[in-house]
């Protein structure tokens, strides 16, 4: 399944052979260091089957994303409905990504983002798509910041799910835009 193509990549559910990258990606210490822990192969393999799930029976969750030339994966980037009540509400849906570490600085995450809120507010209609973030995370932000988001600092909170052991990751910062936004600014200006 196909969600969309882009100049250079492709945005689809997740097949068999894409295990090895999704291990690879949850577990480098690296892509993963804004996380309080890294995914074994067994909680990885457990992470891509319930996504995948997720993704054919509602359309929402992190696709494998990869190259359109030959369809290698090369991370993920999604739209996902958040469960972080009460600090967002249910029916909140995120944008988020995950790259492997080779592919960062060729701009693949921000030409994906772009076209998923195209997808997400023009397929989808839906009324606004939020970015969380580690307040520290600034290659995160900064991507936020491309596509068009704006941050939304009354919004910000502490993750429930960051344990007492990590305090420096808890605080997340959440930027947002909406329907009319994008329309207005993000759907052309920013190519």
């Amino acid at each position: 399944m196909i969600i969309l193509d882009t100049e250079r990549l492709r945005l689809r559910a997740w097949i068999e052979s894409d295990r090895d990258l999704f291990a690879e990606i949850n577990s480098d210490p690296t892509v993963m260091e804004f996380f309080p822990f890294r995914r074994n192969r067994a909680e990885a393999d457990a992470l891509f089957e319930r996504n995948d799930r997720n993704i054919r029976e509602t359309g929402f969750g992190f696709f494998a994303l990869a190259f359109r030339e030959d369809d290698a994966p090369i991370g993920f980037c999604g739209l996902a409905r958040t469960d972080l009540e009460p600090h967002l509400p249910d029916g909140t849906v995120e944008i988020g990504w995950r790259l492997a570490v080779r592919h960062w600085g060729k701009g693949y995450v921000t030409e994906a983002a772009r076209a998923l809120l195209d997808y997400g507010f023009g397929e989808r209609k839906l009324g606004e798509i939020v970015a969380i973030a580690v307040s520290a995370n600034t290659r995160s932000t900064a991507v936020m910041k491309r596509i068009g988001m704006h941050p939304d600092c009354a919004r910000d909170f502490d993750h429930p799910g960051v344990p007492d052991t990590h305090p420096h990751l808890r605080h997340h910062v959440l930027y947002a835009i909406t329907a009319q936004e994008w329309r207005r600014d993000g759907s052309t200006a920013k190519r």
